[in-house]
């Protein structure tokens, strides 16, 4: 079969496309800083992308409020084909016949067809003035819900960062002691054999031993569960491969600000109190647009049609004779009389407007409690990290010596084994402090946080 230029120009193309395509890595690979992990997740964590489509939508729904009360303009055309005209009948007199008779007659043609267009205008409705300032609070409430979003995000990916730190930094040490415990223990075991150190020496270390092992497992473990985690908080799928380019002391050390304690912001400024403020003001409108659904409402129209009458389908033909119309109206509705439906609806809406004012004062000082709670955490973290660095460096000072002690037979087996294991939970605390000055510090920093959604995103 002979192929054409065209045809070989496809089948070029598509071997290329192909070969591109196997060329392609199946996964991508990431490599991230903490703030390139935090940039990265809010721009696709799947929590902060619905909060950036309801802002869309908040602003879809303001402009189709807005609207409302602009120029609205309608068309219809109707086309009648009566398959059986009706039959009136006229006394028969009319037409010169016997009175007291009746003729039938039909009027009409059989088929007609019109053309309207109508514009219709608001000119005041109180319902519609309260519902374009509801439609701003709307947006407002979409733009603090992201902006508080954004700070969940932050912390989800902050804590999982750092989650995935631990865990390596974990399964490293505890490598490490492995390998320190398993050659303690071979050294001890030729002892034994040689008849220079008792069998419970042997077996204290062995029950070391297979703590460790069995707690090295659980990390490798924990380690996979808490890079899943990251990559879902990232917004990436579980098996993408996610390198992490900071140290967990290194981290630590940056995220140690003790001025941050001193910083002070107005209550009004936390999203949680804005939050609550919107909820307020949300509750007030609505008891505006229940007054307003009281006063009168004033719409106007202007129409312009044509009509055309034929007994066949002629309405395409140019010599289709049309005969126009046109209406000018207003419509004006006056409320009057509700049996108190009006009265009462407006009642339950001044309730709930009191009740979004405590809540917005509880609101209030639920945030100042956050706010001094979260500086004694972090201050409490700060000190702590200290205490855990200085408490490492003696475990492994007394671990050291009671190895020493053991092996020159000035310290029994048990009384290693205790010093190893104080050593393995100093390990663990001094990691887990350095974690915590990063969580407590970046819950802090989220109620301390003044940052407004900007339009520009």
């Amino acid at each position: 079969m002979k192929l054409t230029k065209f045809s070989k120009f496809f089948l070029l193309l598509f071997m290329s496309s192909s070969l591109f395509a196997q060329e392609e890595p199946a996964t991508s690979e990431y490599n991230f800083s903490l703030e390139e992990a935090i940039r990265f997740g809010l721009e696709n964590n799947y929590n902060s992308l619905n909060a950036e489509s309801d802002v869309e939508i908040a602003l879809k729904q303001k402009w189709e409020i807005i609207s409302q009360g602009l120029p609205q303009i309608t068309g219809d055309v109707d086309y009648q084909n009566f398959l059986k005209q009706p039959v009136t009948l006229i006394p028969a007199e009319i037409t010169g016949g016997e009175p007291g008779t009746f003729v039938p007659v039909t009027f009409g043609t059989k088929q007609s067809m019109n053309a309207t267009a109508t514009w219709n205008q608001l000119i005041f409705d109180g319902s519609y003035i309260v519902g374009v300032q509801s439609a701003k609070t709307l947006l407002q409430i979409s733009k603090n819900a992201k902006t508080k979003t954004d700070h969940q995000v932050k912390t989800a990916i902050i804590n999982a960062y750092g989650n995935v730190l631990l865990a390596e930094e974990s399964v490293e040490i505890l490598q490490k002691n492995l390998e320190t415990l398993q050659k303690n223990y071979d050294e001890t075991k030729v002892i034994y054999e040689n008849g220079m150190a008792e069998q419970e020496d042997v077996e204290q270390l062995e029950i070391t031993l297979l703590g460790l092992k069995n707690n090295l497992n659980r990390s490798i473990r924990m380690r996979k569960v808490a890079k899943d985690l990251l990559n879902i908080t990232l917004g990436l799928p579980v098996e993408t491969e996610v390198n992490l380019t900071q140290q967990l002391d290194k981290l630590a050390m940056q995220y140690f600000d003790i001025s941050l304690l001193q910083k002070e912001i107005p209550v009004e400024e936390n999203i949680d109190y804005r939050i609550a403020q919107n909820t307020a003001e949300s509750k007030e409108i609505q008891v505006k647009l229940e007054k307003a659904k009281a006063l009168p409402k004033l719409t106007g129209f202007v129409n312009y049609g044509y009509q055309g009458y034929s007994d066949d389908f002629s309405f395409l033909k140019s010599d289709q004779e049309y005969f126009n119309q046109s209406i000018l109206g207003v419509s004006l509705d006056i409320p009057i009389f509700s049996s108190g439906m009006r009265s009462s609806r407006t009642q339950q809406k001044k309730i709930e407007y009191k009740q979004a004012l405590l809540d917005l004062e509880q609101t209030e000082n639920e945030v100042k409690r956050r706010i001094i709670s979260a500086k004694s955490e972090y201050e409490y973290s700060l000190e702590n990290y200290q205490t855990q660095k200085k408490n490492l460096e003696l475990a492994e000072r007394i671990e050291r010596k009671n190895e020493v002690k053991f092996f020159e037979g000035l310290a029994s087996s048990f009384e290693l084994s205790e010093a190893q294991r104080q050593l393995y939970s100093a390990q663990q605390d001094f990691l887990q402090s350095m974690l915590d000055v990063i969580t407590t510090k970046v819950e802090l920093e989220n109620l301390l946080d003044t940052t407004k959604y900007s339009d520009e995103k």
